[in-house]
């Protein structure tokens, strides 16, 4: 058994460990010590990663008691080893947590609903509730859970025995054997739970909810909590200014501004499409249909532009019409129709010719194929 100094002092930083085992695990080694500060993966997040002594610590995770680090380079069994927590990680580690504990005790307080799934990764943090909230309810619950965080409330953590247990209300996502640990954050969360966690609420300085979506009839709600919240509004802001400068209005006009452009892009989108209908009329006027295969070379159309430029040009009594978009290096798109016959044997026929793809219906094929203009010309031609 691993003694477990995380549980003794949650901001212990460094310590020394005496090596039990190293055993080779792929590339690396896990490494086990008599005692360690390194929290094991568990109750949602990752384990801790830092160094025994020059060997990085990758990953932690425990086994039957004994806690396994995962290092970069052998060490040997019976030596004493300094342990170095990435301070940064774990101290991040612990605001998403203790910040989950806040909004998920505000959760279940108010509507009822159980964290049923926590994940906390290194950039994100979701928690997924088995009930619906609103937008509206989500703002609120922001609001309060940050109450909670400015008032710099002190974080407890007890070891209550059986028949104090069965008396008290706590949260818990799984039947515990054995001790049970409580964190307490008072008038938010009572929960049972394995992890580290911060002394007070306000180390964990902010509490964002960034992101909501329904989730197996309940909502998966993404979070941000102290040097992530920071890091996340530093470029939302950065974002704001720089898209503020573009459309040269002022930053709490941005959405406004935004909104007017996309408008002002969806009607000359359309008048676009009005002259391009208008230019492809203009252009099949003045094709011959005069040939059995009328072909068109014309790497300027786009969207449904071949294949109106084709109908027009059948309009005019083309008995099979073949409009080509794209150029020689990169390829063409075809597309290849008739109201009199099938072009089926025509498409499978060029595309056997110049490594092309694609198929369709008897009046109406398409796809896409190389070659030179020249040469893909004479295959049309040939009948």
């Amino acid at each position: 058994m691993t003694e477990k100094l995380f549980y003794q002092d949650g901001y212990r930083k460094e310590f020394e460990g005496k090596v039990l085992s190293c055993e080779k695990f792929g590339d690396k080694y896990k490494v086990a010590l008599d005692g360690t500060a390194f929290f094991p993966e568990g109750g949602g997040q990752y384990g801790d990663i830092g160094w025994l002594d020059e060997a990085e610590v990758v990953d932690t995770k425990e086994r039957e008691g004994v806690i396994y680090h995962t290092v970069t380079a052998p060490l040997e069994v019976g030596t004493v080893v300094k342990g170095r927590l990435n301070w940064e990680v774990r101290f991040d580690r612990m605001q998403q947590h203790t910040g989950e504990h806040i909004i998920s005790g505000l959760v279940h307080s108010r509507f009822g609903y159980d964290n049923v799934g926590f994940h906390l990764g290194e950039d994100y943090c979701t928690m997924d509730f088995n009930g619906p909230i609103t937008k509206e309810q989500l703002k609120e619950i922001e609001l309060e859970a940050n109450r909670g965080v400015f008032a710099n409330l002190k974080v407890g953590i007890t070891y209550p025995s059986k028949e104090e247990l069965k008396a008290m209300e706590y949260r818990s996502k799984i039947e515990i054997e054995g001790q049970v640990r409580i964190i307490t954050v008072p008038g938010y969360d009572v929960c049972a739970c394995c992890a580290p966690h911060l002394a007070s609420t306000g180390e964990i300085g902010l509490i964002k909810l960034v992101h909501m979506i329904n989730y197996k009839g309940g909502e998966r709600i993404t979070m941000l909590c102290g040097f992530r919240a920071l890091a996340d509004y530093n470029i939302k802001d950065e974002n704001g200014k720089m898209i503020s400068s573009l459309l040269s209005t002022k930053e709490h006009e941005v959405a406004e501004a935004v909104a007017h452009l996309k408008d002002e892009a969806l009607s000359l989108k359309g008048k676009l499409l009005a002259l391009n209908q208008k230019l492809i009329a203009y252009q099949a006027a003045e094709i011959p249909v005069e040939q059995e295969v009328v072909a068109v070379f014309d790497a300027g159309l786009s969207g449904s532009g071949p294949r109106e430029l084709m109908n027009l040009l059948l309009n005019k009594g083309a008995k099979v019409c073949a409009v080509f978009t794209g150029n020689e290096a990169e390829g063409f798109r075809y597309v290849i129709g008739s109201r009199e016959t099938d072009v089926r044997p025509l498409c499978k026929r060029m595309n056997e010719t110049f490594g092309g793809r694609g198929g369709g219906k008897p009046e109406m094929v398409q796809g896409t194929l190389i070659g030179k203009e020249e040469a893909i010309r004479e295959e049309l031609y040939r009948g």
